[in-house]
């Protein structure tokens, strides 16, 4: 009598194991991408409050109580300094794409505010910035202005952000 033994596995098991992988996927993928999100959008709000923070430090120190018009003006550097108001990364253009957001700022200049001390065009009185997500499946919009307050909607909060106070929109995060 001859004892076979089997080596390797069979068809059957192969596609067990492949049908198995495949349930635990379809589960796991849906969690993933919502997680992926959540991280995108905790990035986005760090950034409107680095924004805000900066805005702040920008009026408070370089210029004479007026905010800066723009992205590329925060990423300057003051004279003496090597380091910018803000991050290379949210310094690249006046819009920028991060962590699955676009990122803009905007203030109207004041004709009559000061020279900054970097040398930059006119202060604005107030700003106002916005994050919107750049995949249509992301339901988080994001805005802040000189006010310092973080304002989150299901639509975009940047075109009728005003400069300062609250916009028509919109909830408070805290």
């Amino acid at each position: 009598m001859l004892n076979r033994k089997a080596q390797g596995f069979a068809l059957i098991d192969l596609i067990f194991v492949c049908g198995i992988i495949g349930l635990l996927s379809s589960i796991a993928l849906p969690r993933l991408m919502l997680a992926q999100q959540a991280a995108g959008a905790s990035s986005a709000i760090a950034s409107m409050r680095t924004l805000a923070s900066a805005q702040l430090t920008y009026a408070l120190s370089c210029g004479s109580g007026f905010y800066s018009t723009d992205l590329v003006t925060l990423g300057t550097p003051p004279p003496g300094s090597n380091e910018p108001f803000i991050t290379p990364a949210l310094s690249l253009g006046n819009t920028v794409i991060r962590s699955g957001y676009l990122f803009q700022l905007e203030g109207l200049p004041y004709p009559g505010a000061p020279t900054t001390c970097n040398g930059l065009p006119e202060g604005a009185q107030g700003f106002r910035a916005g994050a919107d997500p750049t995949e249509a499946t992301n339901p988080r919009f994001f805005g802040v202005n000189a006010s310092g307050m973080i304002y989150e909607h299901n639509s975009t909060l940047y075109a009728d952000m005003p400069e300062v106070g609250v916009p028509p929109f919109g909830r408070t995060l805290r």
